[in-house]
């Protein structure tokens, strides 16, 4: 992800400087307390290990860009997924689900008084059919009576959030006005919130102007390893590609051979493919 004097704070060098700051978690904690739409300030916060043992059948293990616990006891899963991810929900309830389960062992299997679980995903592309780019979403009924909110899955779509700084009010436009356009404004378009301190911790952490060497280095490596990895995702998906037409080629070529109208030369040329390719096939039949 190109960057100026702002790294972006959904870049994954941005997003752990921010909401993964260990040494300083006033943005996180701002941020979910904007999230959850609380009027209670979250005082602290613990982070806890964020990757969990494979589960799946295919033997993956699992890790969430942010996991951490107030002071209330609520438990907290965040996450950033840059890119198209139409079945995001899915991931959702499985990383929801995962740390339910251990909350009920520790509580010696009583249902009764389990802390709040809250998982939040920021999507830079849009998957749901609403009109908001916030979505808080509980079990309930058919008739919209809550059933359950002791587990809370809380979507922003960035793509969905238009608002000009005249308009923005509350900390959660703050927030997402910020996330979208912090790494594209010029030093002399800042709005005045940004001067918030808990924006302004945030916004620091991402100044490239301010990094130190180390920082420079680590950010350096981070944006080397992310480039690695789209090449390789590319490469996957060119080959794919690639096989897919071959597989489509092999079958028209097996369609007229069956037709016997035309000769090895003439399929050839129709499909786009060499002699040999069509020989191969006609012997394997």
């Amino acid at each position: 992800m190109e960057t100026g004097i702002y790294i972006p704070i959904i870049s994954d060098y941005g997003f752990k400087a921010t909401f993964g700051n260990e040494a300083d978690s006033l943005f996180l904690r701002k941020a979910l307390q904007a999230l959850i739409k609380s009027d209670t300030p979250i005082r602290e916060v613990h982070f806890d290990k964020n990757a969990f043992e494979a589960l799946t059948v295919d033997s993956r293990s699992g890790i969430f860009d942010v996991a951490c616990t107030d002071e209330q006891g609520n438990h907290f899963i965040v996450e950033m997924q840059l890119g198209y991810a139409p079945h995001f929900v899915q991931r959702m309830k499985f990383y929801a689900l995962h740390r339910f389960n251990p909350l009920v062992e520790r509580g010696e299997f009583d249902y009764a008084n389990l802390p709040k679980l809250y998982t939040i995903a920021f999507l830079e592309k849009s998957i749901l059919p609403v009109a908001h780019f916030h979505t808080v979403a509980n079990l309930r009924s058919e008739s919209g009576e809550i059933i359950d909110s002791q587990m809370t899955f809380i979507i922003v779509e960035l793509a969905k959030f238009s608002k000009q700084v005249a308009d923005i009010e509350t900390d959660l436009e703050k927030l997402v006005y910020t996330m979208k356009t912090l790494h594209t404004t010029e030093p002399t378009q800042y709005p005045a919130f940004w001067n918030e301190e808990w924006l302004r911790r945030a916004i620091d952490e991402l100044d490239t102007r301010k990094m130190t060497p180390e920082e420079r280095a680590y950010f350096a490596r981070v944006t080397a390893a992310n480039a690695e990895a789209v090449k390789a995702e590319k490469q996957k998906i060119r080959e794919a590609v690639e096989q897919n037409e071959q597989s489509v080629k092999a079958e028209t070529v097996r369609n007229l051979l069956d037709l016997n109208i035309l000769s090895v030369a003439q399929i050839a040329k129709t499909v786009g493919v060499t002699e040999d390719f069509v020989r191969k096939l006609s012997g394997d039949r």
